[in-house]
């Protein structure tokens, strides 16, 4: 069984060489690891560093992102032969010495996706605001993924082969949250494990600011809800307004045969106005239903292919 530690990276060369020596170099059930740089247009010695100590590197021409980069490390690991993918952050703030523990549950045959759990709340370089922030978001991804993880933000996770062919990321800004998601959706068997963090070695990149973080957090989770789960999003707001105008129709049919009708015209016409716009929003979620069909067929092509590319380039 091949295990791939995949490490996202941007300017990370004088982090990159404690991260690297932080990893382990066996784990039981294991039988070979491979380490995998992905550098997102770098522009200092990142990638030499990552070359002079035995890294096999993937380099993105200009910055993308972290989501982009986490996609380019999926698929270059699964071309790689992967069975196991670990994926951990550059500044060494997950503990190399915990990988075993993320990809034990993965070995046994009783997870396809790991999440590394951090100890929120204790963690003393997170403000109180960032603690609850963290866990608010956490509470909102559990609820739309029907998944139970604590700490979704956590970007110390591990995939089997299949689950990772399987994640597709449309996020240009970051893959935590939408894995979940994706993971929930698709039937997923993810776990939380506990794991300790080291302390901070800079700021984060990621998050400037608390309102970007959250203005950009919150369109990521309704861009995923609507890919995913948009037949009950059009559903549920076409039933509203339906019924909110069936109401009114109703009312104004109660004042008519009472002799009243022609006080209460505008309820006919915010009645009509409702039930028309309710019903028009039904046929949507029709449609997109349609189309999400589509995209899992097409989805599950591309699974099929990801999963079987290191097959492929073997033939070559």
């Amino acid at each position: 069984m091949k295990l791939v530690i995949q490490i996202p990276c941007l300017n990370e060369q004088e982090t990159l060489p404690e991260t690297i020596r932080d990893l382990p170099k066996k784990i039981a059930g294991i039988d070979s690891i491979e380490l995998l740089i992905i550098d997102d247009g770098s522009d200092d010695e990142t990638a030499a560093v990552a070359k002079k100590l035995g890294a096999k590197v993937v380099r993105h021409p200009h910055n993308r992102g972290l989501a982009a980069a986490f996609s380019t490390g999926l698929d270059a690991a699964l071309k790689m032969g992967a069975d196991i993918i670990v994926n951990t952050d550059a500044d060494n703030q997950y503990p190399g010495s915990e990988i075993p523990a993320i990809v034990a549950p993965i070995i046994a045959g009783k997870a396809d996706v790991v999440i590394g759990a951090r100890p929120i709340s204790k963690h003393p370089h997170f403000s109180p605001i960032k603690k609850a922030l963290q866990k608010l978001g956490s509470w909102v991804v559990r609820a739309v993924s029907g998944t139970s993880v604590p700490d979704a933000p956590s970007g110390f996770r591990a995939f089997s082969r299949d689950a990772a062919s399987r994640i597709n990321i449309f996020s240009s800004y970051t893959y935590t949250l939408e894995t979940i998601i994706q993971c929930g959706v698709k039937n997923m068997r993810v776990v939380s494990v506990p794991i300790s963090v080291n302390s901070d070695t800079r700021e984060s990149r990621l998050v400037k600011s608390i309102r970007s973080y959250i203005i950009k957090s919150v369109l990521t989770i309704g861009k995923i809800i609507l890919l995913y789960r948009s037949f009950r999003f059009f559903m549920l707001i076409g039933s509203l307004l339906f019924v909110g105008g069936s109401v009114l129709g109703l009312r104004f049919l109660f004042y008519y045969v009472a002799g009243g009708g022609a006080g209460h015209i505008q309820s006919l016409i915010l009645a009509a106005v409702l039930m028309i716009s309710g019903f028009q929003t039904i046929l949507i979620g029709i449609v997109t239903d349609l189309v999400a069909s589509n995209r899992k067929l097409l989805e599950e092509v591309r699974a099929f292919q990801r999963f079987h590319s290191d097959e492929a380039k073997q033939k070559l």
